[in-house]
């Protein structure tokens, strides 16, 4: 890419997001639009246009976002979202402290060099020889063996330590945020509660239940409450769901019927359907009284299923319950059997979190798949890396016009030509990364992880790794891949592949220049506007939307989404890491895609999304390790480099990943154990009010077996008259 290609892409790329600026304040004022831009106030029962938003400045929003404090972040978008916005303060804060010593330092000593000029067609650039300005600004500039490298590494040891100062200061805070969010007084069902697995076989004449309550009791005589045997709830789950189908069909009709009564025909057309295929095939049959006689039909069958289900479909898995939060969390916690297989136990998370088929799922079944995953993710992440690359070197306009001459014409044409330099690999790549997740998220599933927020912290950090090691790692070195491959087949060992990985990073900055680029202007001028969930509301409510509940569907704005944001996020944080010495310009860039991050991100927390789940901060330790990752990958890629530069002090550099290993394991010491179970002193605050147990307990019935004719006291008959089980 040259000089004119950057500049375009970055005009480009401003001017777009001034128009989606301009767009959001246009359509964020229309009141139709409101319950696209103001959800999470009207689910709370707040007035969407409070404070500077009555205004008519389009700017008004900036000012909000900015005078907001943590603990308004907390009490609307919950603790997660308050840990994400340290995360974002953080390494905000890692970048502007670094640029301010690396910027005013590193450009001066590369651009008063004159290596470039030196070595003519052997010189090693950050732009492939296309993009000279940047070339006098980077490292590529400074001679081999020049004194002048003794700058750029201290430079590195700036940027450690800074971001060991400041991720330390981090962790603390978000510990203290964690710790403050567990120790309030309010009531929350899942502090008295854990759930147990691999429970072992009954004895003879005892149910699982009484199995259950005899080993709590007799461990937690005074505090032990209940029990809830699991069940598998597969069949009863599908009835439940083709129920619930049924009556929102028949509310839809029931509208559409009261729709069409008019003055002139007051009787109205009452709606029909084919009961085939998709309602496209079939017998053609009333509308209203055929949902009517579904709705009948799978009533009597849920009850029927929900009996079957409780005294039938029991499981080695239960949720207990205890009349105090700190005897819970002191069992969620503790080693209850000898074998490690046998009653093992987590801290309840909320009810809704809970992955219930995972909970059957026995111990070492838990370790096989586990590692099998692990092997899928592997082969994934190597296997991807083909179509990345090919993407990568396909979409290059020489590439295009080689492989398909009929586009010839096209690219003659200068400004087109230019408009496709600046944005087609890049567009590709994010298209491409776009249909990965999912997969990453079923793997964690399979892996038998019982709780929602767990398994999008583990496809979170599948994720990551994937995007360092394909689009990151495959991108530096796609152009010689196999080259790549060879060289390291013929000398494998950390030096080779450092020094391979320094050799190809220079070549590619401008192109991950315009990546973050594209991603913090293009990218959140989208995540302001929210373009797309406004047509895709107002479609709905045009053509589908006929009820009220239809309608509110329509416009439920989801959560931020952890599970890509945060690895999207950390991919930026790795480029720029990465880049910060060898091209410090890139600083600036890096600061605008986390400061304009930290702005949009804030007003959409507190006006827009609304969280799914609360994990207060668990996802932090798992941030915290991947910055650190970033990190050591930044600091392993300058050993290479040095290297490369033949600068003699080159060893210096080789403390830096060691200390970032030490920093990471006395941060796990220090920090990790009270994310991985509430402390003790935090869950023994005392309650404004003593807790409803029987209100706990239901709250953790799952809705497809909670129903008005089956009470608390039918459930507890249903799962205490099984029958006896037999010896095994």
């Amino acid at each position: 890419m040259d000089f004119t290609s950057f500049l375009t892409s970055l005009g480009t790329s401003f001017v777009i997001f001034l128009v989606l600026l301009i767009v959001f304040a246009f359509l964020s004022s229309k009141p139709g639009n409101i319950v696209v831009y103001y959800p999470n106030r009207i689910l709370k029962g707040l007035d969407p246009l409070e404070g500077g938003s009555k205004s008519r400045n389009p700017f008004s929003w900036i000012k909000e976002a900015l005078s907001s404090s943590e603990r308004d972040v907390v009490t609307v978008s919950g603790v997660d979202t308050a840990v994400y916005f340290v995360f974002l303060t953080t390494v905000l804060s890692i970048l502007v402290l670094s640029g301010v010593v690396l910027l005013p330092v590193l450009l001066p000593l590369s651009a008063t060099d004159n290596a470039m000029k030196r070595q003519g067609a052997k010189a090693q650039t950050t732009s492939k020889g296309t993009f000279n300005e940047l070339d006098k600004l980077s490292m590529a500039n400074i001679t081999a063996k020049s004194p002048r490298l003794w700058g750029f590494l201290i430079a590195c040891y700036w940027v450690s330590i800074v971001s060991f100062v400041l991720l330390w200061r981090a962790y603390k805070h978000v510990s203290w945020l964690r710790g403050e969010a567990l120790k309030s007084p309010d009531v929350r069902p899942e502090q008295f509660a854990i759930v147990v697995r691999d429970i072992p076989h009954a004895a003879q004449g005892q149910t699982k239940k009484e199995q259950v309550d005899a080993y709590f009791k007799a461990i937690y005589p005074e505090a032990f409450y209940r029990s809830m045997i699991v069940t598998d709830n597969k069949v009863v789950n599908k009835t439940w769901e083709a129920l619930e189908g049924y009556k929102k069909k028949l509310a839809h009709a029931e509208a559409v019927y009261e729709g069409s009564k008019t003055t002139a025909k007051p009787e109205g057309t009452r709606p029909t359907n084919k009961t085939g295929f998709l309602g496209l095939v079939g017998k053609k049959v009333d509308s209203i009284d055929f949902y009517k006689d579904k709705i009948n039909e799978f009533v009597t069958k849920l009850e029927s299923e929900q009996k079957v289900t409780l005294r039938e479909k029991q499981q080695d898995a239960a949720v207990v319950f205890f009349s105090s939060r700190v005897v819970a969390a002191s069992a969620a916690q503790s080693l209850h059997a000898q074998m490690v297989d046998t009653w093992s136990v987590f801290d309840a998370p909320e009810p809704s979190q809970l992955i219930w088929p995972n909970l059957k799922i026995k111990y070492f079944q838990r370790e096989l798949r586990q590692y099998l995953v692990y092997v899928i993710v592997a082969l994934t992440i190597f296997f991807y890396m083909i179509p990345i690359t090919f993407v990568s070197a396909f979409t290059t306009l020489d590439n295009l016009v080689k492989y398909l001459p009929f586009l010839k014409p096209i690219v003659r044409i200068t400004a087109l030509r230019t408009v496709l330099e600046a944005y087609l690999p890049q567009l590709a790549l994010i298209i491409f990364l776009a249909l990965l997740p999912k997969l990453l998220l079923f793997l964690s599933k399979f892996e038998g992880i019982p709780t929602e927020s767990h398994a999008v912290r583990a496809a979170s950090g599948k994720y990551f790794y994937f995007i360092v090691l394909n689009v990151f790692i495959g991108v530096t070195i796609g152009g010689t891949l196999f080259k790549a491959f060879h060289r390291i087949q013929k000398n494998p060992n950390i030096n080779e592949i450092s020094s391979l990985l320094a050799e190809s990073l220079p070549g590619n900055a401008t192109f991950f220049l315009t990546y973050v680029a594209l991603k913090f202007f293009v990218g959140y001028g989208l995540e302001l506007s929210r373009i797309v969930p406004l047509i895709i509301y107002h479609l709905k409510r045009k053509y589908l939307c006929k009820t009220e509940a239809e309608l509110k569907e329509a416009w439920q704005p989801g959560d931020l989404g952890y599970g890509t944001r945060v690895p999207g996020d950390m991919l930026i944080v790795t480029i720029v890491f990465c880049y910060s010495v060898i091209a410090p310009v890139i600083i600036p860039f890096g600061v605008l895609y986390f400061g304009l991050g930290w702005l949009v991100l804030r007003n959409q927390a507190l006006k827009v999304y609304v969280p799914s789940y609360e994990s207060y901060g668990r996802m932090w330790p798992h941030i915290h390790n991947r910055v650190l990752a970033s990190l050591i990958l930044y600091q392993i890629t300058m050993f290479g480099y040095f290297g490369a530069q033949k600068f003699y002090y080159t060893p210096l550099v080789l403390p830096l990943p060691f200390l970032s290993l030490i920093f990471g394991f006395v941060c796990a010491k220090k920090f990790y154990p009270a994310f991985e179970h509430p402390a003790l002193e935090v869950a023994a605050n005392p309650l404004k009010e003593p807790p409803n147990m029987e209100l706990i307990f239901r709250s953790f019935i799952p809705p497809s077996l909670s129903s008005e004719k089956i009470d608390d006291d039918g459930i507890e008959d249903a799962l205490s008259s099984v029958s006896r089980t037999t010896p095994v």
